[in-house]
């Protein structure tokens, strides 16, 4: 198998629902995303082990983003995302320029678990670690 290295460099964009893209990529310095399906039992009498198939899909999506104030900034995206209830995520592990080394997820109906808006510690630069849940996901590789 062939070995390559990753240089990673994330691309993210955030719209919350009915609203305006805002890219983060500048304030992002950790970007993990996971996708899935629920597993459902699918074991008939005739099985000799359990069976499973694919329910519905399972997403989530953890974010460590320098915390900033203003016009366009994290937190005001974060006011965006509480006030419209979920939001739309666009990930790329490097660029935006979609090819199969390069996938692009999009996240739809995404749905903030909780994030700090405020965060004040003297002679540190304010990380704040954003979880979302629910929705769902679509891998695209097309250029």
């Amino acid at each position: 198998m062939a070995t390559s290295t990753f240089l990673a460099n994330a691309t993210c964009n955030i719209t919350p629902t009915g609203g305006t893209v805002y890219d983060v990529s500048d304030q992002l310095s950790k970007c993990e995303v996971t996708v899935g399906y629920d597993i459902l039992d699918s074991t008939s009498l005739s099985d000799s082990g359990h069976q499973g198939t694919n329910g519905l899909m399972t997403v989530s999506v953890n974010l460590d983003l320098f915390l900033s104030y203003g016009v366009g900034e994290v937190e005001t995206l974060l006011a965006a995302i509480v006030a419209a209830g979920s939001c739309t995520i666009v990930v790329s592990p490097s660029g935006t320029s979609e090819t199969a080394s390069n996938p692009e997820y999009t996240i739809t109906k995404a749905t903030l678990a909780g994030a700090p808006v405020i965060m004040s510690t003297v002679g540190t630069l304010a990380v704040a670690s954003i979880s979302f849940v629910n929705g769902t996901w679509v891998r695209d590789i097309t250029p």
